[in-house]
């Protein structure tokens, strides 16, 4: 063979391999250029997982997951916390929120309620059952302080109306003792939340979770919430928003030098998980509370993917400013975000192993 044919059949053969792969060259060019910037160190990796890259398939980017959750079926493992109440940007928010649960097949719990108690003047900011439709579970929201003059004033039917104006399938109790401390509006309780819970209990004929606001529950907490017949758990854990300090920060700098050390108390969404499980092998057969939603400092899918495999119970991960950063604006940007947020967890469900 000469030098001729030779080259003539090299070039036969690059344009063959090019029109196979029409990319291969720009690609093969940022390889190069990125190469140097591509190391992970050592120190960099995420330990909580082993990768075994040769047990799955990728996974099908339409594949559902059937999720029992709340009584209905979630087709992925995701809660879209408590957020938002009576603002100027509720009605955006509460809307997209409910768009991406019909769209990705998620459950939601409203910001607080408080404002729909007495008034229909902001139910349309919250009225999203329209938008996520009956499959999905939607939680309306009050704090415990509201509820507890409910109690005084003989009115805790009014939690009742509250779910039937807004079609909700339960409702989430916020126990907040330090932000209502700290809140420069803030309520005092008169009894203790266990008490307040039990009434609620009493007289419910609806489900009831229990919440905290960001900076999670101890042991004995946990133990107590764990014996009674709640629909589910919320951790709420420290690590997200807290709202122990954003309460603080509202108020004078007298009050934040003295109590900002109160809004570094708390327990992590892992520290709880740990506590949890703990709680759960004393309790045995006494345990009443199934379901738990993995919340606080929950940042992305590898997170959620690691607590819910972690804790002795069935369990979803809730997120609330990744998705608040996101539904403020036009739809598009929420929608890609949990999308990614999605497949990323289908990745991780497909070839991590949790250590």
């Amino acid at each position: 063979m000469n030098y001729m044919t030779k080259k003539s059949e090299d070039n036969l053969s690059q344009t063959s391999f090019t029109e196979d792969d029409p990319t291969a060259a720009s690609r093969k060019k940022d390889h190069i250029e990125l190469a140097f910037k591509s190391s992970v160190e050592s120190d960099q990796l995420d330990e909580r997982f082993y990768y075994e890259p040769l047990l799955a398939a990728h996974p099908e980017e339409n594949q559902d997951h059937k999720i029992p959750f709340l009584g209905k079926i979630l087709k992925n493992p995701i809660w879209i916390s408590s957020m938002t109440g009576g603002t100027e940007m509720a009605n955006t928010i509460n809307h997209n929120l409910a768009r991406a649960c019909k769209d990705f097949g998620l459950g939601m719990g409203l910001g607080s309620c408080r404002s729909l108690l007495f008034s229909d003047e902001y139910l349309a900011d919250f009225n999203v059952r329209p938008i996520i439709g009956s499959d999905f579970p939607l939680y309306a929201n009050l704090g415990l302080a509201q509820i507890e003059k409910l109690i005084v004033e003989n009115e805790l039917w009014r939690l009742s109306e509250l779910l039937k104006k807004l079609d909700a399938d339960g409702l989430i109790i916020h126990v907040n003792p330090f932000q209502e401390w700290l809140q420069p509006e803030g309520d005092r309780f008169e009894k203790p939340p266990l008490e307040t819970i039990q009434r609620v209990l009493d007289f419910a004929q609806f489900p009831v979770i229990i919440k905290e606001v960001g900076q999670g529950m101890g042991y004995e907490s946990l133990k107590a919430l764990f014996q009674m017949p709640l629909e589910a758990i919320d951790f709420a854990a420290s690590g997200g928003t807290n709202f122990s300090k954003l309460e603080l920060l509202r108020t004078n700098p007298v009050n934040q030098n003295i109590y900002m050390d109160l809004a570094r108390v708390g327990h992590t969404a892992e520290d709880m998980v740990g506590i949890t499980n703990n709680v759960l092998k004393e309790l045995g057969e006494k345990t009443l509370v199934k379901q738990v939603i993995i919340s606080g400092g929950v940042k992305n899918f590898l997170d959620g993917y690691y607590l819910i495999n972690k804790l002795a119970t069935h369990s979803i991960y809730g997120q609330a400013s990744g998705f608040l950063k996101r539904a403020t604006g036009e739809y598009e940007e929420l929608y890609n975000y949990v999308d990614a947020q999605v497949k990323g967890l289908k990745l991780a469900k497909a070839f991590l192993r949790i250590r």
